[in-house]
């Protein structure tokens, strides 16, 4: 895993890259927040949609839901990068766009516009 690091003013995002699953559950989740944090100092992240498991995208295992109430309890903004159209799932079709309408988790096309939403929000 390698993380960058991009700065805008006061505002810093930990860019998550790795070819490996990094999140299979809460505990992945929670261990990449706290790495992130220790090593970089950063409370916002960006990681792409393949180093998560399917799993969270289907929202009647619940795994998304836990995780994010998780990000959200320790106040870490969260941008999610991929291509979302191959989901027929309404509900998560739903999800995601009341996600994008907040400034807690975006589920965004691409690292340009994921750093422009979460260099927006405090």
């Amino acid at each position: 895993m390698k993380i960058r690091v991009d700065r805008r003013g006061n505002s810093s995002i930990a860019i998550i890259e790795s070819d490996e699953l990094l999140i299979e559950d809460v505990q992945g989740a929670l261990d990449l927040m706290a790495t992130v944090n220790y090593n970089e100092g950063c409370s916002k992240l960006i990681i792409r949609h393949e180093n998560i498991t399917e799993i969270f995208f289907d929202l009647s295992t619940r795994l998304a839901g836990d995780i994010l109430q998780k990000y959200t309890n320790y106040q870490v903004k969260l941008a999610i990068i991929g291509n979302y159209e191959g989901y027929s799932s309404k509900s998560l079709k739903d999800f995601i766009y009341e996600c994008n309408k907040g400034n807690q988790v975006f589920f965004l096309p691409n690292e340009e516009s994921a750093l422009d939403a979460l260099h927006r929000v405090d």
